[in-house]
């Protein structure tokens, strides 16, 4: 089986994510599963884990799985270690976005993720192929060029929330996590 693993602050997931998962499932993937992060070494005012784990459940389905163990590790290299120990018999392809690919070879044992499967989503026009070329992958990835651009960011949710704006943030959150939001009184410090 192919399974995805789309990890992320998810910080709040919104309907970007959705179309994501929804595309990658429709063309080229079995089963996704969504993994948000406890921390990230340059994010450290992230909303609860189990927040952001409540709202990606809404999307939670047969094909759709929310990882809420092995959250805390604190790389990318873990997670794909931990996730092929609990699904050996499957191929995993790690999930990133085109603007990830520019600066890889920062990220710790960048080598050991290069070595596995991934799946690159396309956007701002990047030539994904020739960072691959540099980091002397050849084989083993998918870029999808085939899905449309989804200008959406968590950082505008949140901004949105500051300043009330529900109009706009309904627009690009579904309605379940707009209203776990508001119940929560999630980012409105």
């Amino acid at each position: 089986m192919k399974i995805g693993i789309y990890v992320g602050s998810f910080d709040p997931v919104h309907i970007g994510h959705r179309k994501i998962v929804n595309h990658l499932l429709e063309k080229y993937l079995d089963k996704v599963i969504l993994m948000p992060t406890g921390a990230y070494w340059d994010k450290n005012d992230l909303e609860d884990i189990s927040d952001r784990i409540n709202m990606l459940k809404f999307y939670e389905s047969d094909r759709v799985i929310v990882q809420a163990e092995g959250n805390e590790l604190p790389y990318t290299y873990m997670v794909m270690e931990y996730l092929k120990e609990k699904y050996p018999e499957d191929e995993l392809y790690l999930i990133i976005g085109a603007d990830n690919i520019i600066n890889f070879d920062k990220w710790q044992e960048y080598e050991t993720l290069l070595a596995g499967n991934m799946i690159i989503i396309n956007r701002l026009n990047i030539d994904v192929k020739k960072y691959l070329k540099q980091l002397n992958k050849q084989e083993g990835f998918i870029i999808t060029d085939d899905l449309e651009n989804i200008d959406i960011s968590s950082t505008q949710i949140r901004e949105y929330i500051k300043t009330k704006n529900w109009g706009a943030m309904q627009e690009i959150v579904d309605k379940s996590v707009f209203e776990y939001i508001i119940e929560n009184k999630l980012y409105m410090n």
